[in-house]
């Protein structure tokens, strides 16, 4: 007769306790050891790819327990299993030298190397005994090792009953054995599989020999369900805050829903409280953040300058009580094509984005935008009907410098192929805006308002071969206006309903040319690309239409191939344009790596263009300035580009930039950086920025970082920053100094911020790995083509209220 017996629930007990205090995010463990602290068992049954532990348990429930051994012994009731006895059911192994089994108290003892796996873990221990009625279970001297998720320790005896075990003097770390370099030890561990909850008792963190930190209770989750309870503190100091603590408290409200409330105290400011709630059902998702302040004393401080006579050029409005920021971002889908979105945001007062955010591009946010709107997409068309309304979070410009809010805003883009040979389509768009009232000196609006209908049909014949495409296009826009009364007092607006419609057509053509090439021994693709555009579009007189969302845009390469010059249509451009441009590649024929990429082009104005927006001048007829672009790679590590822009007619650069990235080994990565532009209408120049920075791996574990952001224009720093890191197979430290342009005025401010990475547990200190990917291009290599934030939409890392 074969006994069917439990195999001990030891996953539940140790595999999901102590590590389930780790954080999400994955960690590097390229420094430790290949095999791990208990190697595999050679007997086991290694782990299926693809089955996750849920899984697993399902699938071994169905399934009874096999018991073989050398030798078996004892009586019908007591069964005695002697040498290399061995227990399965399913991927769980259970192997000891001898197991004794009564079936008629169905209680056990296994003894000698008792060793036990299943997927998540491998165990190591002395003893085990239980009773299968009571379902109790004593396991002495233990040791383990996590499969997925690399902890390991032990623990001096683990009590289970039932759903509930108890961890005696039990410890864990990611760290290999004989280089513990950190360790989490407990002096009881108590756990409800069917609760989800631990609860830790006397536990210490210890730095090799050094206890760094006492926590005498905590209760943690031990599974994947969400539980009301504190999350991780975050501890920091900074020259603004002071010492700054944050305490997130998660609430968890429904299977769909759940908020995270967290209070803060800054020593230097005061305290506050955020919030987040978050839902998620079938056909959407949403999110609320929101911050309150109810006293400010950062304010006080620039009070006190100003009483001391330090100007107020902005006529700062010095808001000390009841800071605070609101956003909401979420969808519907309505169906299959139709979905509802929002983007709200909102904060209490124009200096709130510069105070409660850390990095540079806190900076650049002078306005914040909420969106409201349906939107639609077809195989042919999008459609929308959408509001948006702006705040100013800039308190060195005006209300006046804000766009004009639309409500609403309504378009239609369709655009369809009929037959082999043409193209058509169609795009509208209807808008009401609105600002807030700006007036003059004489009482008089300067900003009023108005509605604007836009169409523009259009048809096209593509044409188009293996080697060469051609695409004639003819488009009909009409514009008109229906504007407020307040336009009637300015002399420029003679009519309130004025409309302007005009032909623009056009021309692309193409060829490509390609060859084989060979150099220095490898194979390349040779292509040359011509390309030639040409714009036709007669001149009307649009001095009577205002301008509601419309400006120039840079001149860039695009530009060269655009049917209007203006990012609305408020202005259409009248062209008699020819644009001639040639692009050429390298392509490696053996990865299709791009070895060189180089463009020139160039616009030839036949005729003046005389429309303009207000403040700029008109282009005279002859040529545009140079644009060219070159990428180049001597190597696979090497990255070289550079963008220029001349101007024939002032014999000037408008433009420069040049780039270098080189891609060190060990994921170390250099950037090189230069920027210039000029002002094309009065010749001024706009910027000019030198930019470095770098990831250095000094050896495995070491590496230095920096980054000098420096305005050559304004003879001063933007960011400079150097710092240290020290990376073992579990522990990471990393220590930065920063000083930073920290407000509009241009004043600098220090930092420094230290982190301690306990890997596969958590990080105590400030967040510097946010700050080092944000400063260093690539760092670690997988954010080489990083995007700065938009300045028109809130980003979580600008308003997060986060360390300096």
């Amino acid at each position: 007769m074969r006994p069917v017996l439990r195999l001990l629930p030891l996953p539940f007990s140790i595999a999901l306790c102590l590590p389930a205090l780790a954080e999400d995010k994955p960690d590097n463990w390229d420094l430790c050891p290949i095999t791990d602290a208990i190697p595999a068992f050679d007997q086991a049954e290694p782990p299926k790819p693809g089955v996750s532990p849920a899984q697993a348990r399902q699938q071994r429930a169905e399934q009874p327990t096999a018991i073989e051994g050398n030798k078996l012994g004892g009586t019908e009731q007591k069964l005695e299993y002697e040498g290399n006895v061995v227990l399965r059911r399913g991927d769980q192994f259970l192997n000891a030298d001898n197991l004794k089994y009564d079936q008629e108290t169905d209680t056990y003892v296994a003894d000698g190397n008792v060793r036990y796996q299943d997927g998540t873990m491998r165990v190591i221990a002395a003893r085990a005994r239980g009773d299968q009625n009571t379902d109790t279970h004593k396991i002495e001297d233990v040791q383990y090792q996590l499969v997925s998720r690399r902890g390991n320790g032990g623990a001096e005896s683990i009590d289970l009953t039932g759903a509930k075990g108890r961890l005696n003097g039990s410890t864990y770390s990611t760290c290999d054995p004989q280089q513990r370099v950190w360790e989490l030890r407990s002096n009881r561990i108590d756990v409800d599989t069917d609760e989800g909850w631990g609860v830790a008792r006397g536990a210490t963190i210890r730095i090799g020999k050094v206890p760094v930190l006492y926590v005498p209770w905590i209760k943690f989750p031990i599974d994947d369900r969400r539980h009301t309870g504190l999350l991780y503190p975050a501890i920091s100091m900074s020259g603004r805050n002071g010492f700054d603590y944050r305490q997130p408290i998660y609430l968890n409200l429904a299977p769909n829903y759940d908020a995270t409330i967290t209070p803060r105290y800054m020593s230097d400011r005061g305290l506050s409280l955020g919030g987040q709630f978050r839902y998620l059902y079938e056909d959407g998702r949403g999110t609320f953040d929101l911050n309150w302040m109810p006293n400010d004393d950062l304010v006080e401080e620039r009070e006190r300058d100003y009483a001391n006579g330090e100007p107020d050029p902005y006529g700062d409005p010095l808001r000390k009580d009841n800071r605070g920021m609101f956003r909401y971002s979420g969808f519907h889908n309505l169906n299959s094509e139709w979905q509802a979105r929002a983007n709200l945001a909102w904060v209490s007062d124009s200096r709130y984005v510069e105070d409660f955010s850390n990095s540079l591009y806190g900076l650049s946010a002078t306005s914040l935008v909420s969106t409201l709107g349906l939107y639609g997409r077809g195989r042919y068309w999008t459609a929308g009907a959408m509001a948006d309304v702006w705040q100013l979070s800039d308190y060195t410009l005006t209300e006046g410098s804000l766009p004009y809010n639309r409500l609403p805003r309504v378009y239609f883009n369709w655009e369809q192929p009929f037959g082999r040979w043409f193209t058509a389509g169609v795009d509208a768009e209807a808008v009401r805006f609105q600002h807030n009232q700006v007036l003059n000196a004489n009482g008089l609006n300067t900003r009023p308002g108005g509605s604007r209908l836009d169409l523009k049909p259009f048809v096209s014949m593509p044409l188009q071969g293996a080697s060469w495409y051609i695409t004639p296009t003819l488009a009909w826009r009409y514009t008109s206006y229906k504007l407020d009364e307040e336009f009637a007092s300015n002399p420029a607006f003679t009519d309130t309903s004025p409309s302007r419609s005009l032909p623009i057509a056009s021309l692309d053509a193409g060829l490509f040319f390609d060859r084989d090439t060979e150099i220095k021994g490898e194979r390349y693709l040779h292509t040359l690309e011509p390309r030639l555009f040409y714009l036709n579009a007669p001149y009307r007189d649009q001095s009577g239409l205002p301008i509601f969302d419309t400006r120039p845009l840079t001149f860039s390469w695009g530009q060269l191939f655009r049917d209007n010059r203006y990012s609305g249509p408020d202005r259409q451009v009248d062209a008699n344009q020819l644009t001639l441009a040639l692009t050429s590649r390298l392509l490696r024929q053996a990865d299709g790596h791009e070895k060189l990429a180089a463009s020139l082009g160039q616009i030839f104005y036949f005729d003046e263009s005389r429309v303009t927006a207000p403040g700029e001048v008109p282009v005279e007829s002859g040529k545009s300035a140079w644009v060219a672009d070159v990428n180049y790679a001597p190597t696979d590590r090497w990255t070289i580009g550079a963008s220029y822009q001349w101007n024939p007619k002032f014999r000037r650069e408008d433009l420069a930039s040049l780039r270098a990235r080189y891609l060190l080994p060990d994921d170390g990565v250099i950037n090189l950086g230069y920027r210039y532009r000029r002002n094309v209408s009065n010749g001024a120049d706009l910027l000019e920025q030198a930019d470095f920075s770098f990831l250095y791996p000094i050896t495995p574990t070491w590496s230095v970082v920096g980054r000098y952001y420096y305005s050559i224009l304004d003879k001063k720093p933007l960011e400079a920053l150097a710092g240290v890191q020290w990376d073992s197979c579990c522990l990471a430290v990393r220590a930065v100094v920063r000083r930073y342009v920290r407000n509009r005025e241009g004043d600098l401010n220090n930092a420094f911020q230290v982190e301690f990475v306990l890997k596969g547990l958590g990080s105590a200190g400030q967040n510097t790995e946010r700050t080092l990917r944000r400063a260093i291009l690539g760092y670690y290599r997988d954010d080489l083509y990083l995007v700065p934030p938009s300045n028109t939409t809130p980003d979580p890392d600008d308003n997060d209220s986060g360390p300096e």
